[in-house]
């Protein structure tokens, strides 16, 4: 493979013509959005922090008791999958474990790679405007149970589809998820990261079941190299609206800074600059 056309490649077969079936119509991840799946911000042909993907991915498969190959043969797909890939190219890296077919064959596995969309480019050169929606939940109710799938990466992707239609049809670019309690927990599909006083913070993933995020638990990790400390804590959206700076973070779209919070102006972050390119992200 040696254009930016999209690429897919399963587990045994290798790459496949991209508009070639590669689920059953009985699959369980189909039929009951029954996998998991990570996306990975391809950076010079290779998929940027794939140990620390994987790594989830195999935590959320013991939760759902979910049998995942090997995590060599993984790899071996992920480079699969790569392999030709322009270097100059930011690519979308998804891959994809169901249950598989009814009546227990095994697992599907298979990964995506194609061209980071335009428009997770442009949020992170103008920022983004977000909304909060209540998920209807205590910030504490989705910890310690696995039914609610809290801090899981699964193909059951019904309610974040319907937050961004919601988004869409209502003028923003993204929705922020509130708990009845009135914290602010996550996005639909990205973490939330602020800067108060010196101190980069994040949602504490084991307290409110968000989903633990590759990029931002980078980004706190190194948040030293900015002269920066990092910490977990609970904030109110109107907290967040007195800090420093307010970003979503995610695999593909990197560092996305909120610019409006409900309808309300965020003035731009002066940290912006000097986080993305902590980051690495093209912007």
């Amino acid at each position: 493979m040696s254009s930016e056309q999209p690429v897919v490649a399963v587990l045994g077969r290798g790459v496949v013509p991209a508009d070639e079936p590669v689920v059953r119509a009985d699959d369980r991840g189909v039929l009951r959005g029954d996998g998991l799946f990570e996306t990975m911000h391809v950076r010079a042909g290779r998929p940027w922090l794939a140990r620390e993907h994987l790594a989830r991915l195999a935590r959320s498969a013991a939760v759902l008791e979910l049998p995942l190959p090997h995590p060599d043969e993984l790899h071996a797909l992920l480079d699969t999958a790569c392999a030709g890939w322009p270097v100059q190219t930011e690519g979308a890296l998804r891959l994809i474990c169901t249950r598989g077919p009814e009546g227990g064959t095994g697992p599907t596995v298979y990964a995506t790679l194609s061209r980071v969309p335009e428009v997770s480019r442009r949020a992170r050169r103008d920022g983004i405007r977000v909304a909060t929606l209540p998920l209807g939940v205590a910030a504490d109710a989705r910890a310690g149970r696995p039914w609610l799938l809290a801090g899981l990466k699964t193909t059951s992707y019904g309610l974040s589809e319907a937050a961004r239609r919601w988004a869409a049809a209502n003028g923003v670019d993204d929705v922020l998820w509130t708990s009845t309690d009135g914290y602010a927990l996550e996005g639909p599909s990205a973490n939330l990261v602020w800067l108060t006083g010196g101190e980069l913070c994040a949602v504490p993933a084991e307290r409110t079941g968000i989903l633990p995020g590759v990029t931002a638990d980078w980004l706190l990790r190194q948040a030293h190299e900015l002269a920066l400390t990092a910490a977990h804590r609970m904030v109110t959206p109107a907290e967040l609206r007195a800090t420093d700076g307010v970003w979503f973070t995610s695999s593909v779209r990197g560092l996305a800074e909120v610019r409006q919070l409900d309808g309300v102006p965020l003035p731009p972050s002066p940290h912006t600059a000097a986080l993305a390119d902590l980051l690495g992200f093209e912007r």
